[in-house]
């Protein structure tokens, strides 16, 4: 099992450890039971996950002689609302939870970001733990403390950031991943090595076609590793997104509006890895990125199978109003993290309607 440290100093320590490896909840929930975080847990899961692992997972914390009870929530984006924040607030304070309390977050980044997000504002705050069980969140939205739900108008407006107390990444978990969901995560690790690691882009180049769900874990755990490294550096530099963690949005400006126009109804993956394509091409078409590295990264994402354009029936003007509400939005400038070469990404000082609006319909 490897473990590492994301280091969080401010007036109090929020650091924590990410544990990384293959049929490790038996000593997850061990270490769970020795770090003596709360009272009494609540396993907090979907209702796809709590069928294909709610048992097992109970049964293991109930013979470590930990209190916890489960609550599953209705699955899927549609599903990261203030009104389910609120009822998971309410079920909790009905099942007799209190500030000595402990929320358990098992499942994708869905449950993550919710179960994160009523952790941060029940009592004013309560502790919480990742087990997540899809490659995007064991990658990504497990780490760094980010929480959110959305709003009609735009994904993740309403959050705050809440640490952890711990992460631990069960690779086992992806045996029953569906293969699309796979592939989300593989957008995002993805986006770490086009941005960060040029070495790891050289072994997704090698690597792509054999990483599935069903295929060779041995093979993907230094690749969620390293990626998950990357998410670490980044976080301890700039915990709460004023600089450098800006860069982690790499496709996600135009990724998170396809979402909302698409009702998420197109899964993060894809319409990130959709993202990224537009925002090579941007900087290809602003003179930044060489046209070959332009190539280069987009082949990779279409070599995992993930799409680079829009669908047809997707409106411009409707992706591009959805863009002008964007959080990271600062004034009537839209920042875009762009690339000059991989491993060198850049933030934008604003980028003009019309020339999204050109790379939009040209990819």
């Amino acid at each position: 099992m490897n473990r590492f440290k994301v280091s969080i100093e401010k007036k109090v320590s929020r650091s924590y450890e990410v544990y990384i490896g293959q049929d490790i909840l038996d000593r997850a929930v061990l270490i769970i039971a020795k770090g003596n975080w709360a009272k009494k847990y609540f396993l907090i899961t979907d209702t796809n996950v709590s069928a294909l692992h709610g048992p097992r997972v109970m049964d293991i914390f109930k013979k470590m002689g930990l209190s916890v009870e489960e609550i599953a929530l209705p699955a899927g984006e549609r599903a990261k609302t203030m009104t389910t924040a609120v009822a998971l607030a309410e079920e909790l304070l009905h099942r007799g939870a209190d500030r000595t309390s402990g929320l358990i977050a098992l499942g994708g980044g869905v449950v993550g970001d919710l179960t994160g997000f009523v952790a941060s504002i029940f009592m004013r705050g309560i502790h919480c733990i990742h087990i997540p069980t899809t490659l995007l969140a064991q990658v990504d939205s497990s780490i760094g403390g980010k929480t959110g739900v959305d709003l009609p108008a735009a994904k993740n407006m309403l959050g705050t950031f809440h640490q952890p107390k711990a992460v631990f990444t069960d690779l086992s978990f992806l045996r029953t991943l569906p293969g699309e969901e796979f592939k989300n995560g593989l957008a995002e690790i993805m986006k770490c090595a086009i941005i960060d690691d040029p070495a790891l882009l050289e072994i997704l180049e090698a690597k792509a076609a054999v990483l599935k769900p069903d295929g060779d874990l041995d093979v993907l755990m230094p690749i969620v590793a390293r990626t998950c490294e990357i998410k670490k550096k980044i976080v301890e530099i700039d915990e709460q997104e004023h600089g450098l963690r800006r860069i982690l949005n790499f496709g996600h400006t135009l990724g998170h509006a396809i979402e909302a126009e698409a009702g998420y109804a197109i899964p993060h993956g894809e319409a990130v890895s959709i993202g990224m394509a537009a925002a090579l091409s941007l900087s290809e078409r602003l003179g930044h990125l060489p046209a070959a590295d332009r190539d280069r990264s987009i082949g990779l994402l279409q070599k995992a199978g993930l799409p680079i354009r829009m669908p047809e029936v997707m409106s411009s003007d409707g992706v591009l109003a959805r863009m002008g509400r964007d959080k990271k939005k600062e004034g009537n400038i839209l920042h875009f993290v762009l690339l000059k070469r991989p491993g060198m990404p850049f933030v934008n000082g604003g980028v003009s309607e019309s020339t999204i609006r050109e790379i939009m319909e040209r990819l």
